[in-house]
């Protein structure tokens, strides 16, 4: 069996680290789908735009476990219990494909914008199919461990002035990245200062009792240079 890979997402999240635990959790991050050849054909794309959300199939190209193993840690259980692999979302799976729904913002020439995906900039797509409401959703379905765990959501402190080494319409998706706390469910230390790429910026920040306070922004050209 050969998968194909027909295009590439490019965003904001340079990091993996800063990427939401699940698709439409940050829909203010945009996401631009560019379709390689042959698969760029504007007829590919004929009608979708129809269609309000869709899902995509793609790659956990970043995924550096191999072989085997039929339990995980998930972190939203903090790392302590083990679950089947088909029980979780994990990366960590006999074949690295991920599943997300996504909104569609704009069909363009060979592109495609769409909002709220949960995929790191160059992550290969396999493919895009409709999300049909009338079959795709559920609003009984149960939640499995996750039910009734909300999303781990903070308070976010970012003086404007660190903010403005940022472009403008990257700032309103950074603040709604650091409110869902992107620190591992299983890491709670108070004086710890995280860090992760967004936007080609270094962002370093700090949780205290429910409230991330931005340390530091530092773009990528000026991280190069003190290296």
């Amino acid at each position: 069996m050969e998968l194909t890979v027909i295009a590439h997402a490019r965003n904001a999240y340079t990091d993996k680290f800063a990427v939401p635990r699940q698709s439409g959790l940050v829909p203010e991050v945009l996401t631009r789908i560019e379709f390689l050849p042959p698969y760029d054909n504007p007829d590919a794309l004929r009608g979708i735009e129809g269609f309000s959300h869709l899902w995509l199939l793609w790659l956990f190209d970043r995924n550096r476990v191999t072989g085997f193993s039929p339990t995980v840690r998930p972190p939203r259980l903090g790392g302590n219990e083990r679950l089947g692999v088909f029980a979780t979302r994990s990366p960590n799976r006999p074949n690295p494909i991920g599943l997300s729904a996504v909104r569609l913002v704009a069909v363009g020439e060979g592109t495609m914008t769409i909002a709220g995906a949960d995929l790191a900039d160059g992550t290969p797509i396999l493919d895009i199919k409709p999300y049909l409401p009338y079959a795709d959703a559920f609003p009984d379905a149960a939640g499995g461990f996750v039910q009734g765990l909300d999303e781990r959501r903070v308070e976010v402190n970012c003086p404007e002035a660190l903010l403005e080494a940022l472009p403008e319409a990257d700032r309103a998706p950074l603040l709604s990245v650091l409110s869902h706390d992107p620190r591992p469910a299983y890491q709670q230390d108070p004086e710890r200062v995280y860090g992760f790429q967004f936007a080609h910026c270094e962002i370093r920040f700090t949780v205290r009792n429910g409230r991330l306070t931005v340390r530091e922004i530092q773009p990528e050209s000026i991280l190069k240079k003190e290296q």
